[in-house]
């Protein structure tokens, strides 16, 4: 695609919309929005604007429409596979100012807000009105939009389902500029196709989000987390469908390896409960009442006693709890901080396939003499696999981690899993979805893509690109 390159002219408009303070050229964009969290993909914007209404995304889509400019909307920057990396230039939009909270609806339990609130900040807000927002991402910095973005998941995915199962309406401009409504505070809707599941999960290629009609449920009033080590992560693995089975319905269900959680003890600098096994699964039950938690964690406490776990920890205390869950929470950060550099496998495979998956990376260190760690979540087989760089040249790591991913998509394909889980696909993981979708699936993207964009300036050559 021939994009335009800025000149004075375009800047001249960016200005005349949202004043000096808020476009910014050159020297004056911070080298943070060149590059998401993980950094392995960069490239700088022409232009940096920071936009604080619905009717300034407009302007500016089209604007850039007309001119084939291209458009990258940006939030906090937490994800992992440059998805919000401008990597044909353009402009970038800066949502993290449109970050008001519009409406608590305690009748129809809905919570409507702006783009770029944090998922911390929602949280924080609505258990005051007795209220729960449960998707539960493990970067609690990211924005609202972004997590919709990316069809977000988080440890609580196990019961509760995922950022898609939440969304009751969007407020979206087209890349024409256009501003579409769709869904609303309405629970049923069967109103011709479902255009608000299409922009969730879409990375930013189809529409920007300018304001999100988030659905709550009433919050639970106790939560218990179980800490249950095993003698290995096979045992740990093949507890989690018995759990499954047994109708406890936990809110999570975490597997963790001993290295990685000595990572995070290093990180932190502080003690996990217990750091002396191979394996761990961490369990969280919630409910209105400690006598039902109990019901429910005492059974799967002994499923996993009878299938081999060699202690069960209950952490029913705001202190412990805080002192596992803030380890889970620092695992990424934990890992990243033992290596020069690293990228990340978010592969999804069935659930009793997941310790299968693990030993064959386990395999893979070996077989390539290259560090490997994991930790995901059991309960819905979404796996969190980094592959470490270490001491290797940046010739060499090309090298390796092209034939690792490899090696790993192709196992993850013959487990009948997917690519992504919960991170999406942005720049750096195209190739191996390419390959697993298969050509049919691929051009029906790339229709819905260009129904939405015909000229291809919203996120370009991400997805399906």
């Amino acid at each position: 695609m021939d994009y335009k390159k800025l000149d004075a002219n375009d800047i001249k408009f960016l200005v005349s919309i949202l004043g000096k303070d808020r476009v910014f050229t050159g020297n004056a964009i911070n080298d943070d929005f060149s590059h998401d969290e993980m950094g392995g993909i960069s490239k700088m914007p022409e232009v940096l604007v920071e936009v604080l209404n619905t009717g300034e995304v407009s302007k500016i889509m089209k604007y850039a429409s007309e001119n084939m400019i291209p458009v990258v909307a940006r939030g906090s920057g937490t994800g992992l596979v440059g998805a919000s990396v401008p990597i044909f230039g353009g402009i970038m939009m800066n949502m993290t100012k449109m970050n008001k909270i519009l409406e608590i609806d305690e009748d129809n339990l809905t919570l409507t807000l702006e783009p770029g609130v944090l998922l911390m900040e929602i949280s924080k807000y609505v258990e005051e009105f007795d209220l729960f927002y449960p998707p539960d991402p493990g970067e609690k910095s990211a924005t609202i939009a972004g997590n919709i973005n990316t069809n977000a998941g988080g440890m609580r995915a196990v019961k509760y389902g995922v950022t898609r199962d939440y969304i009751r309406g969007l407020e979206v401009v087209l890349p024409s500029g256009e501003i579409l409504e769709v869904g609303g505070k309405v629970v049923k809707n069967s109103t011709g196709y479902s255009i608000k599941d299409l922009i969730c999960g879409s990375e930013g290629t189809l529409g920007v989000i300018t304001k999100i009609i988030l659905k709550l449920i009433p919050l639970p009033k106790k939560a218990v987390s179980l800490l249950i080590p095993f003698p290995n992560l096979d045992m740990a693995i093949n507890t989690v469908p018995l759990i499954v089975k047994s109708k406890s319905a936990p809110t999570a269900i975490e597997f963790m390896q001993r290295e990685v959680i000595l990572a995070a003890e290093e990180f932190l600098g502080k003690k996990f409960p217990d750091n002396s096994s191979d394996a761990y699964l961490l369990l969280t039950f919630d409910g209105n009442s400690i006598e039902e938690i109990e019901r429910a964690y005492e059974k799967v406490a002994n499923i996993c006693l009878e299938e081999g776990a060699l202690d069960v920890f209950i952490t029913d205390t705001d202190e412990r709890k805080e002192a596992v869950w803030s380890a889970r929470g620092a695992f990424l950060e934990a890992v990243k901080a033992t290596t020069t550099d690293m990228d990340e496998c978010d592969v999804v495979v069935p659930r009793n396939k997941v310790a299968q998956f693990i030993r064959y990376t386990n395999d893979l260190q070996k077989q390539f003499n290259v560090r490997i760690r994991s930790f995901g979540h059991a309960g819905d087989g979404n796996l969190h696999v980094y592959v470490l760089k270490d001491a290797l040249s940046d010739e060499a790591w090309e090298k390796k981690i092209a034939e690792v991913f490899e090696a790993m998509y192709s196992k993850s394909r013959q487990l009948k899993g997917l690519v992504s889980g919960e991170h999406g696909i942005g720049f750096a993981k195209k190739a191996y979805m390419l390959e697993q979708l298969g050509p049919v699936y691929v051009q029906l993207m790339r229709n819905i893509k260009m129904a939405f964009d015909p000229k291809n300036i919203l996120n370009p050559g991400k997805v399906c690109e």
